[in-house]
């Protein structure tokens, strides 16, 4: 009985028929392309840590009343009368200004996963230990890519919303559960 051609025999027959010298090349090719790939993964997720980072800074700064740290955390602040008077007027307010550790509670960003750099705004609850939670409506930039690194600057921080505020337009999907929601309610309070 003869032996079958090496593509018959399957993928271990195959590899062994590759010589010693590809074999390596081909091991060290994927090696470095596991090791490219993870790099520019982990440059990308550590840019969601950024947002929280800068997010987390400025309202720390915000609890303290610190003017000048607030104005740092604004990207171009200090050249906008307007930005700095919101600063001013978010730095004054009494509600923010506690004791304790602040706790973000939820960051949901429009610009979360962005590859390539995005505009968006970031709707950012947050507490300090035993005080009621504040939500306020973050517009964040982030530029670059995963090669070069990606950046977030902090483009201005709104006064607080109701804690069930939205910081984006209502879509047509969100607008619909919004009015099913509210004719039920009517509904069981109709009856």
């Amino acid at each position: 009985m003869s032996t079958p051609p090496a593509t018959e025999r399957g993928p271990r027959a195959w590899w062994r028929g590759l010589s010693r010298s590809l074999r390596r090349t081909l091991i060290g090719g994927t090696l470095l392309a596991v090791v490219v790939v993870g790099v520019l993964l982990a440059r990308w997720l550590s840019a969601e840590n950024a947002e929280r980072a800068a997010d987390l800074a400025f309202v720390r700064a915000e609890t303290r009343g610190d003017v000048e740290a607030m104005l740092n955390g604004i990207s171009g602040c200090r050249a906008d009368q307007k930005c700095v008077a919101q600063v001013h007027d978010l730095a004054g307010n009494a509600r923010f200004h506690r004791t304790g550790a602040v706790k973000l509670l939820q960051v949901e960003s429009d610009t979360a996963h962005s590859l390539f750099g995005a505009t968006g705004k970031t709707r950012l609850a947050w507490t300090t230990l035993g005080g009621k939670p504040v939500v306020q409506c973050v517009v964040v930039k982030r530029t670059g890519n995963p090669l070069t690194g990606i950046d977030v600057e902090l483009l201005s921080v709104s006064a607080p919303i109701a804690n069930t505020g939205k910081c984006h337009r209502e879509t047509e999907i969100e607008r619909l559960e919004r009015e099913a929601t509210e004719a039920e309610l009517g509904h069981k309070l109709a009856h």
